[in-house]
């Protein structure tokens, strides 16, 4: 007989893991869903929804527990802190939940916990907060939407506050899963065939006609056209990137920064079995990701490559056909499936990335044969890692020309942030 599980008392140990711990929202819950894939649907889609959403809205959360407790969101002890979060985000945004059921099981979850002493608090805080949240009025867009006050600065200097406000509100919507089918081992027709006959409800993804959205399956894992490699999980903004390098028959592609492989797998199908795209990344674990991907999609021409991107390597110059430059970011155009990049990243760290972003182009950017192109993508949205950087590379590289850059704000086509742009050398 399987021992009941109490599906807030894992959200709590997530929300410690992630705030208390450092560790990556996405992984975190990850590895819930696979050691709890025997719950139910239901059970499963709640955890989800609570430790997603309670640290999307962790800003918000802790502007209304402030306004209705004496001791701030910030003193209080770490377990104290992430159990009236996940409580109050149940108040303000899960209908379904009834206040007093909030409450008691928050109390249960305290005296558990060894928080007896507490419980009172816990319970008398909360029941202010679900009679009273309604009239707390939020004093920015940072507050509002839960987003670092650097970051809506940066958007609104760039961008204006109406901009800033689509962006925000493009990361708060409901978070679409997208695929791409797997051209070396089906035709996009016979996947949605396969898809539908698993009970898996498929959408296509208007331009990208081997791309679909897909919903009501139960878990992906679970899925035999998952196991056996017939698509890849990859947001559309992702998939641009192969659109725009547009490799041609027996290219040579190199890919500097490329763990886990979505994009090189990517080329490698687009390329049908001709030329070479050769994945690299630093470390042997994220290698390894990529060989795992290789041989899952069944590809003979693309290999993995353990390399540090910041030390030149003369044997790959004027080499590739295609050079692609996906290169580490700060990752804010992410941060609706990411919901933790928020807290962690800071305008230093952004900063030190668009400096690490110059230097690996100072290194790779011989790369490209003469004739050849180079595409440089992030998975953010700030001009100093964006549009800045492209525009110092032309500078320092009057060989290249810029055919085009484009930035993909969140909510687009359903698709995450994302920058892209295409230099081709001369000849």
């Amino acid at each position: 007989m399987t021992t009941k599980v109490n599906e807030r008392a894992l959200v709590l140990e997530m929300l410690l893991a992630v705030n208390e711990e450092g560790q990556y929202s996405h992984l975190v819950l990850r590895d819930v869903l696979d050691k709890y894939q025997y719950l139910g649907k239901q059970e499963r889609a709640f955890l989800t929804r609570l430790m997603e959403g309670t640290l999307e809205r962790q800003l918000t959360l802790d502007y209304v527990i402030d306004q209705f407790s004496k001791t701030r969101v910030k003193k209080m002890k770490p377990l104290i802190r992430n159990l009236m979060r996940m409580s109050v985000y149940q108040i303000m945004y899960m209908d379904s939940v009834p206040d007093s059921a909030v409450c008691n099981e928050a109390v249960k979850l305290a005296r558990k916990r060894g928080f007896s002493g507490l419980s009172g608090f816990v319970n008398g805080v909360l029941r202010s907060v679900a009679r009273g949240w309604r009239e707390v009025r939020f004093p920015n867009l940072s507050v509002t939407y839960s987003m670092p006050e650097w970051i809506v600065d940066i958007w609104t200097e760039n961008y204006g506050e109406e901009k800033t406000r689509q962006i925000l509100e493009g990361l708060t919507a409901e978070n679409r899963l997208t695929i791409r089918t797997n051209l070396s081992a089906v035709t996009p027709e016979e996947l949605v065939n396969k898809l539908k006959s698993e009970g898996v409800t498929v959408h296509a993804v208007p331009e990208l006609p081997y791309a679909f959205e897909i919903s009501g399956l139960d878990y992906l894992a679970g899925l035999k056209s998952f196991k056996e490699g017939l698509f890849y999980v990859q947001d559309v903004s992702s998939m641009l990137v192969a659109e725009t390098a547009a490799p041609k028959k027996n290219d040579y592609v190199i890919d500097v920064c490329a763990a886990p492989g979505g994009k090189s797998t990517h080329m490698a199908e687009l390329l049908q079995g001709s030329g070479m795209v050769e994945a690299r990344d630093l470390t042997e674990y994220k290698v390894d990701l990529i060989r795992e991907n290789i041989a899952r999609h069944g590809l003979s021409n693309m290999k993995a490559v353990q390399m540090d991107a910041t030390v030149d390597d003369p044997d790959s110059h004027q080499k590739a056909d295609v050079l692609v430059c996906d290169l580490p970011c700060s990752g804010l155009g992410v941060m609706g499936k990411k919901t933790d990049i928020r807290y962690k990243m800071t305008k230093e760290k952004a900063a030190e990335l668009a400096k690490l972003q110059r230097q690996i182009l100072s290194v790779v950017w011989d790369y490209v044969r003469p004739g050849g192109t180079l595409v440089y993508s992030t998975c953010t949205i700030h001009r100093s890692e964006n549009e800045d950087n492209t525009a110092w590379f032309l500078k320092e590289h009057p060989e290249f020309s810029l055919e085009f850059q484009r930035q993909i704000f969140p909510g687009e086509a359903g698709s995450d942030g994302f920058f892209l742009a295409k230099l081709v050398r001369s000849k």
